[in-house]
């Protein structure tokens, strides 16, 4: 019961503190970006110190390279999440932008306005650099939000949101404008969940056990994406250094999160040619390939992969790999196999990628690029609080746009209904 009461506590706040916010005018809220900016450099060694400690208890659980990986802060980084609230500040505010308006015959002018949502919870895990990023766009598109990141991050976390929040003391804003749930009590999300009378919206980032799960129990509206089974298709009129730029990217870059490539298409046409060097690529980078039958004559040694391999999302450097007969095969293969994310074609042929383009059902699909770009910041938005895969209200990156909602304003000089 103690529980539930500091949930319902935090949760009113928030509801009570966007109502106060929606009305802040853009140039306060971009001046208290400034300050969240600022105060990251400024704390950056105290948020470093958290983040050694989280680091410290991650390799003791014996973890993946790749989790503490996605856990890691650095000067870099850090300095990179202040970047990010500089260019949200520089981006031009969403709320009261008014979409499209038009004069009815009776003289009513309607008007069609971005508006904020409201109060939105966001459920996450193992990356402390989200609560930077989803504290900066809620506020700037006026909403408020409920961070509760996982355990395996909280001292960072913790750290960071006391940077944050010192710049909002300053402002004179409600400090229930942004709020971060501590306890590492899983029961704190399962009330969460159920307090649709205060939040308006939740958005996991983290493993498709965690979504599946805030799916199920959530009486608010959700949106998510499960998983990112991304795919480059390797076509046969494809500049194969181009390709094997993109391809090595894709996988290796970073390869524990959700826009790295899972799996690689390829056009049995230029595979002899292509696969042989970019297997050896990988392996020096320590992938482990695994590959349908024709790939494994290819290259080897190669593990032949199995169904359930191209339905894997691995975050890992694991890579399957799959020689197609034409493009037809391709786009059915990711529109079967893949989860709607990212992903991209590599030609030289405009047909070929027109045709990609326009059959390939995902969030984000590219031509001749890594599907690494599937990014708020990358793709000039100032970050994102997620990618969503929904088809509904919101699609790809989630940044300022898709963190308003809309209304209609309607203004008349006397006219009634006959």
């Amino acid at each position: 019961m103690k529980l539930k009461l500091e949930m319902i506590k935090i949760a009113k706040a928030a509801q009570e503190a966007a109502r106060k916010l929606a009305a802040v005018s853009p140039e306060l809220k971009n001046r208290v970006l400034k300050r969240m900016a600022a105060r990251l450099l400024k704390q950056k060694n105290s948020i470093l110190q958290a983040n050694r400690k989280d680091i410290i208890i991650a390799a003791k659980a014996q973890l993946s390279s790749v989790f503490i990986d996605r856990l890691t802060l650095n000067e870099k980084r850090i300095a990179e999440m202040a970047d990010s609230l500089l260019a949200i500040a520089r981006l031009p505010d969403s709320v009261g932008q008014v979409i499209k308006e038009w004069k009815r015959p009776n003289g009513l002018l309607i008007k069609k306005v971005r508006t904020p949502i409201g109060v939105i919870a966001i459920i996450y895990e193992s990356r402390p650099n989200v609560t930077s990023d989803c504290v900066g766009l809620t506020f700037k598109s006026g909403n408020s939000v409920i961070l509760r990141g996982g355990s395996e991050s909280l001292y960072s976390n913790i750290a960071i949101f006391n940077a944050l929040r010192s710049a909002i003391k300053e402002s004179g804003i409600p400090e229930g404008v942004i709020n971060l749930v501590t306890t590492p009590d899983r029961k704190a999300v399962d009330i969460l969940l159920g307090l649709n009378e205060y939040i308006d919206l939740v958005m996991p980032r983290g493993g498709e056990s965690l979504i599946r799960r805030v799916v199920e129990l959530s009486r608010i509206p959700v949106i998510k994406h499960y998983k990112g089974i991304c795919h480059v298709y390797v076509d046969r009129d494809a500049d194969l250094k181009m390709a094997m730029g993109v391809c090595f990217n894709a996988k290796v870059q970073r390869p524990g999160v959700c826009n790295a490539m899972e799996s690689m298409l390829v056009h049995k046409g230029i595979a002899a040619r292509f696969l042989p060097g970019m297997a050896r690529r990988f392996k020096a980078a320590g992938v482990q390939l695994r590959g349908c039958p024709v790939t494994c004559k290819m290259i080897k040694p190669c593990r032949r992969a199995t169904e359930r391999d191209f339905h894997t999302e691995y975050l890992d450097l694991i890579l399957s790999v799959r020689v197609v007969n034409d493009i037809h095969q391709a786009i059915e293969h990711i529109n079967y196999y893949g989860s709607h994310h990212s992903d991209s074609i590599i030609t030289r042929n405009k047909k070929s990628a027109h045709e990609f383009l326009k059959k390939v059902d995902s969030a984000c699909v590219y031509v001749n690029a890594s599907t690494r770009f599937t990014d708020g910041y990358q793709f000039g938005l100032g970050a994102e609080i997620g990618i969503s895969t929904d088809k509904l209200h919101a699609r790809g990156p989630m940044a300022l746009e898709e963190l308003t909602t809309y209304k209609y304003t309607i203004l008349g000089n006397g006219q009634i209904r006959e």
